[in-house]
């Protein structure tokens, strides 16, 4: 092979024609399982405590193993991040209930999350040839602004940044290793506890002030007690009116 043809097949292969169209109604998908038994928990915790802090909007959509589509050189690429964070969406729900379709249903996911599993490294992968990698398909076809991998084993987290040259760059954490998300308006960082008689690593969210921002059971406990205190001031109250004599 000629030396000169393989410099113009790379050029070709780099050289994408990214369009927009939704998923035709015949396209059948692949229902491949999830790659680890711990994926739904850790993408339902995500949702769960945006959600109960009204940060997730009615026009917001939080995907998990769901279908973002976009047609590259004419073929249709699809791929399903753990856990991806849309801001706003234009259509009804009812119209993206197999797949999502930017620019065409509403606007690129801000953040997309892959949570590591893979003994293949797709998560990282940069292939640009039919089908293309992940990080090939975030970074470049989508131009997602942050994309995260986790590794739920051992609690290390990979924050990438999308810099104005085209490129993802790996962020390094605050002083209390979490990482600022300005799209979300939100820290996310590694907590260690249990949820779901897992008890392991979870991402989690923290708001400007650095509150944690909380799951249900977790609210529900912490009523439980805030009441529990209540109680118990108003019975030290009680009982000091009574010690001097004033009936209650």
């Amino acid at each position: 092979m000629n030396p000169s043809d393989v410099v113009a097949m790379v050029v070709t292969a780099s050289t994408c024609k990214i369009t927009w169209e939704l998923l035709p109604e015949d396209f059948v998908l692949e229902d491949e399982p999830v790659d680890n038994v711990n994926q739904p928990s850790l993408a339902a915790a995500l949702t769960e405590s945006l959600q109960l802090a009204g940060k997730l909007p009615e026009t917001a959509l939080a995907t998990t193993n769901y279908g973002i589509c976009a047609t590259v050189n004419n073929k249709i690429v699809i791929k399903a991040p753990d856990w991806a964070y849309i801001p706003k969406i234009t259509v009804s729900r009812e119209q993206i209930q197999r797949s999502y379709t930017p620019h065409k249903q509403g606007e690129i996911p801000i953040v997309v999350m892959e949570f590591l599993s893979d003994t293949n490294g797709s998560e990282y992968s940069s292939k640009r040839t039919f089908p293309p990698g992940k990080w090939f398909f975030y970074e470049e076809v989508l131009k997602v602004a942050n994309y995260l991998i986790f590794a739920p084993d051992t609690g290390i987290l990979e924050v990438h940044r999308l810099q104005n040259s085209g490129k993802y760059e790996l962020r390094s954490p605050d002083e209390n290793n979490r990482y600022w998300l300005e799209e979300m308006e939100l820290f996310i960082g590694v907590w260690s506890g249990k949820r779901e008689n897992r008890d392991g690593y979870w991402l989690r969210w923290w708001d400007k002030q650095g509150n944690l921002l909380l799951w249900g059971f977790e609210s529900v406990e912490q009523e439980r007690q805030e009441k529990e205190a209540a109680l118990q001031r108003l019975a030290e109250l009680e009982k000091r009116l009574r010690d001097a004599g004033i009936e209650v």
